[in-house]
């Protein structure tokens, strides 16, 4: 069995450095870092964990809690997240949020995980004390509509401003945001931000506003629209995620209503299906490599016991087919 040792006398240095390089210490060379790891490569080094976590008391597990595994927003969330932690040496496991049965999160994730990141889920104090208790810290990428765990997310309000203004621009007075019934999905953020945005301004107030329930979803949002009785008055939809804005999309052309003709469509995280739609959905960008990587980096400091604030990301945003001018709409 190949050890520690072994791959430190292969590249020439004290097994130390090959522990340094294992835990992702920062103040390891860079030539020196790639030859460990090349050596580990080429000798099949397989590092204990197990003895590993016996001596630092640490199981080298993170949990993340996801929503919708089928929504490609978390999906790529979870590739970058994955990405982040083994960086720090760790590996990740997943599972689903149920709500309302967080006791059976308890006893699955207790003693197991080191640290839990959320998308935006929002846990009861109960269970947030329960954790703390047990020195296992949560991080969430999107804030939660209520709690105090420590978040990664967009500065909602600015995103939507550029947007509303992009549309008044444009000559759009009448618009519709679209959202989730549960007022408790991190999707109301979004809509408390889009909310302060439209109150920003003395010009937004007087536009008139019209509030849809999505689901979050493709099917839920196209169902929506397709219950509508008649083609709405409202010529521009705005969607707090990408899976109802192509909902939206598919339900206008299955009635026949043009798009952006008759109703202008704008996304809110660009995933690489908005670009694929007919026509191509305009929508904000939402960093997910970015939001995955802080949100791993602020767990660490969490579990090392340091202090950490909250962090605030800005958007841009990708104009594309799906919005025109309300002249144009009929």
């Amino acid at each position: 069995m190949v050890t520690r040792s072994d791959v430190a006398r292969h590249v020439g240095v004290s097994d130390a450095v090959v522990s340094y390089v294992l835990n992702n210490k920062s103040f390891v060379k860079e030539e020196t870092r790639m030859k460990v790891l090349q050596a580990i490569e080429e000798l099949g080094y397989q590092p204990n964990h197990t003895a590993r976590s016996l001596k630092t008391k640490k199981s080298f597990q993170l949990a993340v809690l996801t929503n919708y595994i089928g929504n490609p927003f978390e999906a790529g969330l979870l590739l970058h997240l994955e990405a982040a932690a083994r960086n720090h040496g760790y590996m990740i496991t997943y599972q689903s949020y149920c709500d309302g049965r967080e006791d059976e999160l308890k006893i699955l994730l207790a003693g197991r995980v080191d640290g839990i990141v959320l998308l935006g889920q929002s846990l009861d104090a109960g269970t947030r004390e329960f954790f703390l208790k047990r020195n296992v810290p949560m991080v969430s990428v999107m804030k939660q509509v209520q709690g105090d765990v420590v978040s990664v997310d967009m500065d909602w309000e600015a995103a939507y401003l550029q947007i509303i203004r992009e549309l008044v621009r444009l000559g759009h007075r009448h618009i519709a945001f679209m959202s989730h019934s549960n007022l408790l999905d991190p999707l109301c953020c979004r809509l408390e931000g889009f909310m302060r945005a439209m109150q920003s301004d003395e010009t937004f107030r007087s536009m008139d506003c019209t509030f849809l329930t999505g689901g979050g979803r493709y099917e839920t949002a196209y169902q929506m629209v397709m219950e509508l009785a008649e083609a709405p008055e409202f010529t521009a939809v705005l969607c707090a995620n990408d899976l109802m804005a192509i909902g939206v999309n598919a339900a206008c052309r299955s009635r026949g209503w043009n798009v952006p003709d008759r109703l202008s469509i704008i996304g809110s995280e660009n995933i690489l299906m908005v670009s694929e739609t007919h026509p191509p959905i305009a929508a904000l960008v939402y960093p997910r490599s970015e939001a995955a990587y802080a949100a791993i980096d602020i767990l660490m400091q969490l579990i090392a016991g340091h202090s950490v604030n909250s962090k605030v990301l800005t958007a841009d945003f990708v104009e594309r087919p799906s919005l025109a001018g309300a002249a144009k709409h009929s």
